[in-house]
């Protein structure tokens, strides 16, 4: 389920023969699933809704079924699972507009607070679970072609003449906010270094690194792909899509840049559309599952930085911390990069624009 969009009226014979498809699909990814959110309550099953951003699915898949078991060992009760995954921003739109999930994962808070801003989550979701709701932590990275054949080392060199550049579109995904954050503050840095901290120093870098952009993609796994195609000699990305990548075979170098940006990605209860369809109990179960050590372990195996102390700590060679690591505090907090950098004059609309 990927596309939520609102179509124009269809001729009744079409339109018979596309819902009976989508049930087709419905039911090839989940035995008696729902369409449109609804609940199959038949021998007691319940069907969860799942809406996340595209970079969590493959995590998803192994941790869907682990809980699935848990929840039928603990109340005999099994959870079937409908699955949509889009770009952070896409998806949280799609809720927002009527996509009736009861969980969702996204890729920064700022898209959980479209949501409480519509009135599907409750305004305290952060105090309800461990790490302010935070379940997942990355750190933005850029990913070279095997060998690192333009001998890339930081973001300044993403600035060179002939160097193409990917990373998605912030517009549509928190992936690529998180990207832009991270270029914008490293050269926030770079004026302190020189001095002091000068945002007009920050956007001018910004625009140098811009000007080397080979696309825009809409969402960090759609900027990956291109990336795997051939597309372009270096991504901004996730750290956790590269190092899943790398495991599965795919020959690409990490290049950790020296001053980069802390991502952390939320995960909430849907409160209206899970109280809607009576599945809040399930929800808030399967939410807090996402802070167990089994989940933790599962997101740590497909590249993640766990929030969880101990399995960090076990994983803890393999993510080094960057010398200059900041966070969105560094920025000003997310109401204040929404204010500077992605308002509909803000710093990233005037890089686009050439202002």
């Amino acid at each position: 389920m990927q596309n939520h969009d609102r179509k124009p009226a269809l001729r009744p014979g079409l339109l018979g023969a596309l819902l009976l498809a989508c049930i087709l699909v419905f039911t090839g990814c989940s035995k008696d699933a729902p369409v449109n959110g609804t609940v199959s309550a038949a021998g007691g099953d319940v069907t969860l809704v799942i809406g996340a951003y595209s970079v969590a699915k493959d995590a998803m898949a192994d941790i869907l079924p682990k809980f699935q078991q848990e929840w039928k060992e603990k109340t005999g009760q099994t959870v079937k699972f409908q699955e949509s995954y889009e770009a952070s921003g896409t998806q949280a739109r799609a809720i927002a507009g009527g996509f009736e999930a009861d969980v969702t994962l996204l890729a920064m808070e700022g898209d959980v607070d479209k949501l409480v801003s519509a009135g599907l989550i409750d305004k305290d979701w952060k105090t309800k679970h461990p790490d302010q709701g935070m379940v997942t932590r990355s750190i933005v990275v850029l990913g070279t072609r095997e060998g690192n054949p333009l001998g890339i080392k930081d973001f300044q060199d993403l600035t060179k003449p002939g160097v193409k550049v990917l990373y998605p579109n912030p517009k549509t995904s928190g992936g690529a906010q998180w990207d832009i954050n991270a270029i914008y503050g490293a050269g926030l840095k770079a004026s302190e270094q020189q001095g002091h901290k000068d945002p007009a120093a920050a956007k001018a870098f910004l625009e140098q690194v811009h000007k080397n952009v080979e696309s825009l993609d809409k969402s960090g796994r759609a900027s990956m792909a291109a990336f795997e195609y051939g597309v372009g000699d270096v991504i901004v990305t996730y750290e956790n899509e590269l190092l899943a990548r790398i495991q599965q075979g795919v020959k690409y170098d990490v290049v950790i840049p020296e001053n980069t940006i802390l991502i952390e990605n939320p995960a909430a209860v849907v409160d209206a559309f899970a109280k809607k369809h009576g599945t809040t109990k399930v929800a808030e179960a399967f939410v807090k599952y996402l802070w167990s050590k089994e989940a933790q372990e599962i997101f740590a195996a497909h590249g993640f930085r766990p929030v969880d102390d101990e399995v960090l700590k076990v994983n803890a060679a393999k993510y080094p911390v960057p010398k200059g690591l900041f966070d969105i505090n560094y920025l000003g907090g997310w109401d204040e990069v929404r204010s500077t950098l992605y308002s509909k004059r803000g710093v990233w609309y005037q890089v686009l624009a050439g202002i």
